[in-house]
Order: C-alpha cells, then structure tokens, then sequence
C-alpha cells in the first residue's frame, strides 16, 4: 500500500468515527514526511470534498463522485437492487442505501437492497449487507450475492475498486481494466436484463478494450469524470445501461 493510501484509509476511518480531530491528527503526520507526502496531505486538508464528507458523515470523498453521477443519470432509484463492489470503507453503499432506501427510512417508498463487497473489512451500515474479507470475481462469493439479492438479480452493479499502485501507471491501468472485465462476467450471473453497471477505471491503451466488451452487452456505454475526481487523475467511470445478456 502507498504512502497516500495509507493516509486515504486512515482519513476515511477518521471520518467514520467522526472523530472532531482528525485534521489536528494528519497534520501532526506532516513532521518527517518529504516534501511531496506533505503536499499531499496538504492537499487533503484544503480537499472540499474531504471536508463535506465529514460535515455530512460520509466515510470517504468518493461518496459524492456517485452523488454526482446518481443525480444526472438518476441510476438509483427506491426499491433497487444494488451490488456495491470494491465497497470499502462504505461511502458508495451510503449513498445507495439512501437512494434505493434499503434501510426503509422512508416508509412511503419501496425498500431497495444494497450488498457491498471488499477484500477488506467493511464497518457495519444500517441498511446494507456487506460481504467482507470477499473476492467479487469468486463462484463462493457470487454464491452468496443470489442469496441475498431478491431473486437472484440486481438492478445495478456499482464498482470504485481498484488495485494497490505499485507505481507502474501501465501497469496498474491493465490491472484495474482486468478487475473491470470481471465485473461483466458478473453481470452475466446477477445483473437482470435492462440493468445498468458504473465502474472506474484508470485511463489508458486498454480503455477501449473495456469500452468494446461493455458495448457488446449495453445498450448505451458512455464516459464519465465527475467533479469530486480529481483534475491531475486518470480516473474515468464507464456508464453501462440497457444490460442485455448474451446468447449463447
């Protein structure tokens, strides 16, 4: 794991806890950091989103990146059925607990569903199902998620995973557009016909490959870079909707 994604998970548990002093905690991480450690920190500490996680108890910044994109596209909707892969720490599985209302905050609106997938611990969230210490591309785990999901399918597949940075950009990029591939043989066992699937990736010479593979079973795939991702990353989101599975 890198220095920043240290740093990124411990500031995400900070959140989590609403700890009222976690930007005094990061700041006293600055002493014996180098220069470029320090100006990410910095970074985070002036970081908006970073700030309006915590005011709206958000476990990470990348809650509104989904916000954003949920708000345009209206991708979940009360009673859905969402799978939230590469869930942790939970920030994305807030908000579509929110949004398909599986806590049933609102009694008016259908209850939705919301089961979240990690290889790490995921903390507990009223209103979802998490399947910690689990691998999305494993039959076991795909076992586990038609058990859960009323019948068997999910309106939508939600995925922010990516791999750990081993600090080779190309690298990381065909890890990340492998993970993403996998998602797709996913779709094909939970995700019902006229569903839709979001995930990251890592732009690169591969990108089109996950573009071509997601066209063949989606109506519509288009691109996305919401304004919480930041304007020096390569992260983009595919927007898949209007599943259709493949006849085999």
């Amino acid at each position: 794991m890198t220095f920043a994604q240290s740093v990124e998970a411990m500031w995400c548990l900070s959140l989590q806890r609403r700890c009222l002093h976690s930007s005094l905690c990061l700041m006293k991480t600055l002493n014996g950091k180098s220069p470029a450690e320090q100006r990410w920190l910095q970074r985070q500490l002036k970081d908006p989103y970073v700030k309006a996680a915590h005011a709206q108890h958000f476990r990470c910044r990348s809650a509104f990146k989904l916000l954003e994109i949920d708000d345009k596209f209206r991708l979940l909707q009360p009673g859905y059925s969402v799978v939230d892969c590469g869930a942790a720490p939970g920030a994305w599985s807030q908000v579509a607990v929110r949004r398909v209302n599986s806590a049933g905050t609102d009694p008016d609106l259908p209850q939705g569903t919301v089961v979240g997938i990690d290889l790490l611990n995921i903390p507990t969230l009223e209103g979802a199902n998490f399947l910690s210490s689990h691998d999305v591309t494993d039959p076991a785990t795909h076992a586990k998620l038609l058990e859960l999901l009323p019948n068997g399918q999910a309106h939508v597949i939600l995925s922010d995973m990516a791999p750990n940075a081993s600090g080779f950009r190309e690298m990381d990029h065909e890890k990340l557009i492998t993970m993403c591939l996998s998602l797709i043989d996913l779709a094909e066992k939970i995700l019902q016909p006229g569903g839709s699937l979001l995930c990251k990736y890592w732009d690169g010479i591969f990108a089109h490959k996950l573009q071509e593979k997601l066209s063949s079973v989606f109506g519509s795939v288009r691109t996305l870079k919401p304004s919480a991702s930041r304007k020096d990353s390569s992260e983009r989101y595919f927007f898949a909707k209007m599943y259709r599975k493949p006849v085999k």
